[in-house]
C-alpha cells in the first residue's frame, strides 16, 4: 500500500511535492480547455480524435485515482468537480463511439472546477492573493461560469443552429447575452437554448455585478478579530466595525 500512501500525500498532502503536484493538475486543466477552444475550429482529424483518446486516458486515470484513495468513495459524488470529470471523459473518448458523441467534446470546460480546489493553497502561497482575494474570487466567478455556460451553448446549438458555428460564436453570444447587450445577430433556438439564455441572464449579470462591486467599492483588508471573528475591515481600521475590539492590522512593512 506505499504505492497509495504515496498517491494520498501528493493529492492530499502539504508538502512542496504535493503542491506542485497539484499546480500540474491546474495546468493540465487549462490545457484541457484551450485545446478544446481551438480544435472548435478546424475539422476533427484522426491527430485531433489521437489526442482526444489520450486527455480522456490521462483524465480517467486521475479520477480511478481519486477513487481509490478517498476513504469514502460515495461522497467523491456529490462534488461537481467529479461530475465534470466524468463528462469530460466521455467526451474524450467520443470518437471511439463515433461522431454521434461528439457534441460533448466542448463540455470538458467543465474541468474549470475543478480550479476552486487550488485557491486555500493560493491564499497561503501569495500574499498578493490574500490581499485580492474578493476581485480574484470574484473573476474565477465569472470566468468559469463563461466558459461552462459557452460550453453548454455550444453543445446544444452546434449543428443546429447555422449562427453557432464554433465555439467564438458560442463565446460571442454568451458575452452579450450576460452583458445584456443583445445586439440580436445570434439567437437560441429550441427551448433548451432559450432557458440556457435565461439561466445566463439571471446568474452572468448577477456574478458581473459582483466582479464589478469589489473592483470599484474601497479595498477591505483581511485580519480576523479575536472577539467576534470579524475578518474584512478598512484598511486604517483601528477597531473592530462590529464589536469595537482592537485589532492589529499588520502593514507591508510588517509582513
Amino acid at each position: 500500500m506505499a504505492l497509495k500512501a504515496r498517491l494520498q500525500s501528493l493529492y492530499e498532502g502539504e508538502s512542496q511535492a504535493a503542491h506542485r503536484f497539484r499546480y500540474g493538475l491546474l495546468a493540465f486543466d487549462l490545457v484541457t480547455v484551450l485545446f478544446v477552444i481551438v480544435t472548435s475550429f478546424f475539422p476533427h482529424t484522426p491527430l485531433v480524435e489521437g489526442l482526444d483518446v489520450i486527455f480522456g486516458v490521462l483524465i480517467l486515470g486521475d479520477f480511478a485515482v481519486r477513487l481509490w484513495i478517498t476513504p469514502r468513495p460515495a461522497r467523491l459524488f456529490l462534488r461537481l468537480a467529479t461530475w465534470a470529470d466524468l463528462v469530460a471523459v466521455l467526451s474524450f473518448l467520443a470518437p471511439i463511439a463515433g461522431e454521434g458523441l461528439g457534441f460533448l467534446r466542448i463540455l470538458r470546460t467543465l474541468r474549470l472546477l475543478h480550479s476552486y480546489q487550488i485557491l486555500r493553497r493560493l491564499r497561503q502561497d501569495f500574499a498578493g492573493f490574500r490581499a485580492r482575494e474578493e476581485i480574484v474570487l470574484a473573476a474565477t466567478n465569472l470566468t468559469v461560469f463563461l466558459f461552462v455556460m459557452t460550453g453548454l451553448i455550444y453543445a446544444s446549438q452546434y449543428g443546429v443552429n447555422p449562427e453557432i458555428r464554433n465555439y467564438a460564436d458560442a463565446l460571442y453570444f454568451t458575452v452579450t447575452t450576460l452583458t445584456t447587450t443583445g445586439f440580436g445577430d445570434i439567437t437560441p433556438m429550441g427551448s433548451w437554448g432559450r432557458m440556457l439564455a435565461v439561466f445566463v441572464m439571471i446568474f452572468g449579470v448577477s456574478l458581473f455585478l459582483r466582479l464589478l462591486q469589489v473592483l470599484f467599492r474601497p479595498p477591505k483588508v483581511r485580519e480576523t478579530c479575536q472577539s467576534c471573528g470579524l475578518e474584512l475591515h478598512d484598511a486604517d481600521a483601528v477597531h473592530c466595525k462590529h464589536c469595537g475590539e482592537l485589532i492589529h492590522i499588520r502593514t507591508e512593512g510588517e509582513l
